[in-house]
């Protein structure tokens, strides 16, 4: 354990302000795009095989190589689909649609440089993306063009809210032909950076049958034949693939399509993976995607996540049986009513001997799972030091860690990298098979602190206290830990 991660567990009264007033008006690089148990965010690396798998892959190519349809330039412009994000101060204007019976009207937030695919003179697909960061909301123009008077005109647009999980009205396209919406299903070299894409991402195919999966709304083909795979189709990479001999940001690539898998969301080149443009990019690092083929992939059967047919929720996947658990001890400052949780073996060693003065241990455990093998995982984040003295408040934030440090740059450091490896709650707070829940309560303090406990009694005494309960459902549960054996 470095000393400078244990210099944030010193014990002491004068903390860190970091209240959740604070907290949402934090300047925001992107907003996590989706709820937690939307199915743009949920694993499928242990959900079984598509049973049309092996046509789907030789429909697609077998040998083809999966490309990467991003970098830093292509022809003199950016190579990828950008986006811009803007304040809700933005103004908005009118756009015209080819498709209008399946595009949203707005008026769209739409900045009068904002980066087209392409690049300004493009006559490709042209895409148009916009992320309205105060009202949580997506804009997405396919075929967009700026008229002499500010205004647009589209082919087809797309307006889709952060904070929900609606899906488009059936039978519509979107600015893709699935109807699904573009930006979450991108690489962004911000997610790679920080180590993690916690979401599926976005390819394409030359040839796809005339119908449609959830999530996906809209299909365009007039083929039939039962071996070309629908829009919305997700595959993944196989798991016994190899990865240790790529580059570091295409390991992160390849491990996020391990585990969440991609969407055929359009018609287009065989194993086109998409991103967003960036010139921090490698291009060389990049084309080793290259030395994967279509054999390397598989399509995935996720019917038995879907709760509804037209919200993009998602079931908990269920977690394989005997994954491998650890144990969360909880510790106590009395001196400022504080608690912490930690799975960390030389965090926990370094407590119980003092070198951290004033922390307890309160006798309550429980068990989580290994991080490497965990549906989801979470980091100790800590607040920036507002003190003379340098002291900051530890907590857990039950989110993917990379989300949780883009959202709160300013705010929250890393404290503990993947500390605690959970399985998310069903939006109603109930957990999936082998798992129990896991509560999480708020002191409400300006030097926000979290409680977690699997203890109803431990729960209803710290709400009688004053605190709240934070979570899913009614009880506010927080994640989904391994039962007893």
């Amino acid at each position: 354990m470095k000393s400078a991660a244990l210099a944030s567990l010193v014990c002491v009264t004068a903390l860190a302000v970091a209240s959740s007033a604070v907290l949402a008006s934090a300047t925001l690089s992107i907003p996590p795009l989706f709820p937690a148990n939307n199915i743009w965010n949920t694993p499928i690396d242990g959900l079984p095989v598509d049973l049309r798998s092996d046509a789907y892959v030789t429909t697609i190519g077998a040998t083809r190589s999966l490309h990467p349809d991003f970098g830093t330039v292509y022809n003199s412009a950016p190579n990828g689909i950008p986006y811009v994000i803007v304040s809700g101060t933005q103004p908005r204007v009118a756009v015209s649609f080819a498709y209008s019976s399946e595009s949203d009207p707005g008026p769209y937030p739409i900045p009068a440089d904002a980066p087209v695919e392409g690049g300004a003179q493009s006559s490709g697909d042209r895409h148009v993306l916009i992320v309205d960061r105060d009202a949580r909301k997506l804009y997405e123009l396919f075929a967009a063009y700026p008229n002499g008077d500010g205004s647009w005109r589209a082919g087809s647009g797309a307006i889709f809210d952060f904070s929900g999980n609606a899906l488009r009205p059936a039978t519509w396209t979107s600015a893709d032909a699935a109807g699904l919406p573009i930006l979450p299903g991108l690489v962004r070299y911000e997610e790679v950076v920080a180590g993690e894409i916690p979401h599926a991402l976005r390819f394409t195919a030359p040839q796809t049958r005339n119908a449609y999966l959830w999530p996906a709304r809209h299909q365009a083909s007039s083929l039939a034949g039962l071996d070309y795979p629908p829009m919305g189709q997700r595959f993944r990479l196989k798991a016994g693939i190899d990865i240790t001999h790529f580059g570091a940001s295409v390991q992160i690539i390849l491990r996020a399509l391990k585990k969440y898998g991609m969407f055929l969301a359009d018609n287009g080149s065989s194993w086109y993976l998409s991103g967003a443009p960036d010139p921090r990019w490698s291009d060389d690092e990049l084309h080793q995607l290259g030395q994967l083929h279509g054999s390397d992939f598989e399509a995935v059967d996720q019917s038995a996540l879907m709760v509804d047919p037209n919200s993009g929720q998602a079931r908990a996947p269920a977690v394989a049986p005997g994954a491998a658990t650890v144990a969360a001890v909880e510790y106590y400052c009395a001196a400022a009513d504080r608690y912490l949780t930690s799975t960390s073996a030389d965090e926990i060693t370094a407590l119980d001997s003092g070198h951290a003065p004033g922390w307890t241990r309160t006798g309550q455990t429980f068990a989580v799972f290994a991080a490497t093998v965990a549906p989801a995982a979470s980091c100790r984040f800590c607040a920036l030091p507002r003190t003379a003295d340098g002291a900051r408040t530890a907590a857990v934030v039950v989110a993917p860690c990379a989300a949780a440090a883009m959202r709160f740059p300013n705010l929250w450091v890393v404290d503990a990298a993947a500390l605690v490896g959970q399985a998310q709650p069903n939006a109603d707070g109930s957990c999936g098979a082998g798992t129990v829940p896991v509560f999480r309560m708020a002191d409400n303090r300006p030097d926000l602190n979290n409680r977690y406990t699997e203890s109803l009694a431990i729960r209803d005494a710290m709400l009688a206290r004053g605190w709240t309960a934070q979570g899913r459902g009614a009880l506010g549960v927080a994640m989904c830990a391994p039962a007893a054996q």
